[in-house]
């Protein structure tokens, strides 16, 4: 079970935002689902506008219940002051909306399995510092938070494509470029994507957490089959193997063929092999010995082995971790 909280806050007096709605319901969108349809998270959403009291209760039950993962994503005004607010459309004087330690305390004692904060605004990296720093605490079991900023950057909008800066990449990173080869997008997949595609001259995303498992915030079509890809410790029984190929691997070298074929023609059981061994060295899994491509390595009666990423891979087919 998945559930979650997404706000996006444009209307505040006398300092109206323009994209935090379109952030909101993007995000919204995107984690609602899977990349093949499936339900993924439970969303309830606030946009446009919101008081202290509405947001802190529903930050209350977000955390409330014993879920998998409870995600909170925030796209509005953040305040440098006192710890860092989450700010609310109904500001006025000193009182700014709902405190970062308080979002993080409810978070820190929620039942929830994985407590997700995605947080798109100013100062965002205030949440947990105060905590973090100055009460030498630490994040509870289970929490991880993301920051569009440093604790003291501002967090940018960008109108040509009508979203913040930060939100736009979580949204690419959403939809499958920070997806592993087996489909599944975590936080910290996320914000890996995040921190590569910003400048050194750009804000800076930040990154806490502390968790002992990566659950999927969503998952894609896998660059290779869970099925193929369990037959990685099929094909190499120990991890230093070579796997034997010769011309009879290659499709193309077949009698009907009108070009140079060489003995052993191709075979059909051999082709739908090597079809998976080339679809391993696609991704990163394998590389051929000797030469340049898998073409050459089958044709020239050469070899394939595992990459230290295979390796990785191969250990969890081992293991039946997928």
């Amino acid at each position: 079970m998945k559930k979650a909280l997404i706000v996006g806050l444009n209307n505040y007096p006398d300092c109206k935002l323009e994209w935090c709605d379109n952030d909101a319901i993007a995000i919204k969108e995107l984690i609602e689902s899977n990349g093949d349809g499936s339900p993924n998270f439970d969303v309830v959403s606030i946009i446009d506008c919101c008081t202290k009291d509405k947001l802190k209760a529903a930050i209350e039950r977000l955390f409330s219940d014993d879920v998998d993962i409870a995600l909170l994503y925030f796209s509005g005004h953040g305040a440098n002051i006192d710890g860092g607010y989450l700010c609310t459309t109904d500001f006025s004087g000193s009182d700014y909306g709902v405190r970062m330690s308080d979002v993080l305390e409810m978070a820190n004692k929620s039942r929830c399995r994985n407590k997700v904060i995605i947080l798109d605004c100013c100062f965002a990296a205030k949440m947990g510092e105060s905590i973090l720093l100055n009460n030498n605490s630490v994040l509870g079991e289970g929490v991880t938070i993301m920051a569009a900023s440093q604790s003291w950057q501002t967090s940018a909008e960008n109108g040509a494509i009508q979203h913040g800066v930060f939100t736009e990449l979580l949204m690419q990173g959403l939809k499958g470029s920070a997806a592993d080869i087996s489909g599944n997008i975590t936080p910290a997949s996320l914000y890996s994507f995040v921190d590569q595609s910003l400048g050194a001259w750009q804000q800076r995303p930040v990154f806490k957490t502390n968790i002992s498992q990566l659950l999927p915030l969503r998952t894609i079509q896998a660059k290779v089959p869970k099925r193929i890809l369990r037959k990685l410790s099929t094909y190499f029984k120990n991890p230093t193997d070579e796997f034997k190929l010769d011309p009879s691997y290659e499709y193309t070298n077949a009698p009907e063929v009108e070009h140079q074929v060489i003995e052993p023609y191709a075979d059909a059981e051999h082709v739908r092999v090597f079809k998976e061994l080339q679809l391993f060295e696609s991704v990163g899994l394998i590389e051929p010995i000797g030469t340049e491509h898998m073409y050459f390595a089958a044709m020239e009666n050469k070899a394939c082995k595992l990459t230290a990423l295979g390796l990785h891979y191969w250990k969890l087919s081992k293991d039946r971790r997928f």
